[in-house]
């Protein structure tokens, strides 16, 4: 709006000054760039965060596989380290021993997390791992990293609006330190008695 604003300054005056002109043009130029550019950069970095997050979803389903796990048994209540990408609560998994065979036909046997609220002996559940059978977290998912790089794109539109307005003010900031600083010069130059009774003014 400040930028729109800025824009009666192109107005034929006779006490427009220089600076005013200086200043409509720096808000119209800042204004084409919150327009364009701003949604341009954003489309670019979404772009290139949803090339890169579904090159990361197809990776990551590569390498992860899911097995079935079989409960063994209920551990104590102390929790290993949630699933990152898990929006389940903490008090929906329970820590449990539990058996697995892996993709490579190796058997393994540990303390896991399940998503199983009253894991029982002989339950099953299903368990993300690497092709050794080592436990990993789940892989991202198309959708979640479409979210991702919607958000990156939005954010970075933001930043480039903000940087632009940063700019903006910082120059405006400087025309008026410099206008004032004329001001003051002009101001010695008429005297300290300027404007008053019998100083010939």
């Amino acid at each position: 709006m400040r930028a729109i604003s800025g824009l009666w300054r192109w107005r034929r005056n006779p006490l427009r000054r220089t600076s005013d002109l200086a200043e409509a043009w720096v808000a119209l130029v800042a204004l084409l760039l919150i327009v364009v550019a701003a949604p341009l950069i954003g489309s670019l970095v979404g772009a290139l965060a949803q090339d890169a997050l579904q090159q990361s979803v197809v990776d990551q389903h590569h390498s992860r596989h899911p097995v079935t796990a079989t409960v063994v048994r209920k551990l104590d209540s102390a929790r290993l380290e949630p699933d990152p990408d898990s929006t389940s609560a903490h008090d929906s998994r329970s820590r449990v021993l539990a058996d697995w065979t892996a993709p490579d036909g190796t058997r393994h046997h540990g303390p896991v997390m399940s998503d199983l609220k009253s894991p029982r002996k002989g339950d099953h559940f299903r368990l993300w791992t690497d092709a050794h059978g080592r436990v990993v977290a789940r892989p991202l998912d198309s959708a979640t990293a479409t979210t991702h790089a919607v958000l990156a794109g939005f954010g970075a539109a933001l930043l480039t609006a903000g940087a632009v307005e940063s700019g903006r003010r910082l120059i405006v900031w400087r025309m008026v330190r410099r206008r004032y600083a004329r001001w003051d010069q002009a101001w010695d130059r008429a005297g300290p008695d300027w404007g008053r009774t019998g100083t010939g003014s």
